[in-house]
């Protein structure tokens, strides 16, 4: 249990929470607040309450909750690692977290074999350490955090588009341009619930691409994504008439090169450490299906 003395007055309560504590961010104390953690004189109040001098403010120690998963043995490439953060390369066709259908085998399961019991809780018990996710068929890199404080900064370091996310794809179709930016709402697809699409309602969504290379009937591609939005490079590709090569559901089950997975790569992140602060520039190779299907088409 913490207690602090209010010696100024007119701070929200969660900001003024904030500014005490260094282990708390002010999105925390306000969920604190509201779970009834965070008292004034003993009392609850809201989040919004403007503290007075001489108020004591009293914060409830929270027991992380416990997550009730098995730690598996499955082979995965770390591309970086030190106390706060693990960066690893996930391969095709593993789902990020359990659920329905996927309880286990998952990039969850690898990381807690490998990292024990330090990796943040604030995914809650199927996510724990989770910043960012990728698609199943979806190769590359992905940041998995520590603690809580990193996983804090790293999260605010993605809402504030701070995160450069590069990845590479191999669309079918030349594309023209050898720049371009595809600035599209994405939301729910109104024909298919399971699918999203450019929607007029949906959240913004930005995506730049950049030719690499042209072969006769299809395109390499590098692409810088703004938001994070699902599914959001294979949709806007698909949306303009280039789609991703190994992509069942946006190609409409087309797969001329047989391939399990996608040609779509997570290659580099450039993001700012959560805790030095140290800038960090991280790639992983293309995986070796994508590699031999450029082999072939430059044959």
């Amino acid at each position: 249990m913490k207690q602090y003395i209010v010696n100024e007055k007119g701070k929200r309560l969660d900001a003024y929470i904030a500014s005490q504590d260094e282990e708390i961010t002010r999105t925390s104390a306000q969920r604190l607040i509201e779970q009834g953690n965070i008292l004034v004189n003993g009392k609850k109040q809201k989040v919004s309450y403007k503290v007075s001098i001489s108020d004591i403010i009293t914060i409830e120690e929270v027991k992380p909750q416990e997550i009730e998963l098995k730690a598996q043995e499955i082979p995965i490439e770390i591309i970086y690692e030190d106390t706060d953060i693990i960066v690893v390369n996930k391969p095709k066709g593993m789902v990020v977290h359990p659920a329905n259908g996927n309880p286990d085998g998952t990039l969850v399961n690898a990381i807690m074999a490998i990292c024990k019991d330090s990796l943040s809780g604030i995914g809650g018990e199927i996510r724990p350490g989770i910043v960012h996710r990728l698609d199943k068929d979806t190769s590359g890199l992905l940041i998995v955090a520590k603690n809580d404080k990193a996983h804090v900064n790293m999260s605010e370091q993605i809402k504030n588009h701070e995160v450069k996310k590069t990845y590479i794809a191999l669309v079918r179709g030349c594309i023209k341009e050898n720049e371009a930016t595809i600035d599209m709402p994405i939301g729910r697809s109104n024909s298919d619930r399971k699918k999203m699409a450019v929607n007029k309602n949906g959240k913004n969504a930005v995506t730049h691409i950049k030719v690499l290379k042209r072969y006769d009937k299809y395109t390499l591609l590098e692409i810088n994504i703004e938001t994070g939005r699902t599914h959001q490079i294979r949709v806007h590709l698909s949306h303009i008439g280039f789609t991703v090569i190994g992509d069942y559901i946006y190609s409409n089950g087309k797969n001329e090169f047989g391939v399990v997975g996608q040609c779509l790569h997570a290659k580099e992140l450039e993001f700012k450490h959560p805790i030095s602060g140290n800038d960090m520039k991280l790639q992983a190779s293309l995986p070796e299906y994508f590699e031999d299907i450029l082999k072939k088409l430059d044959k």
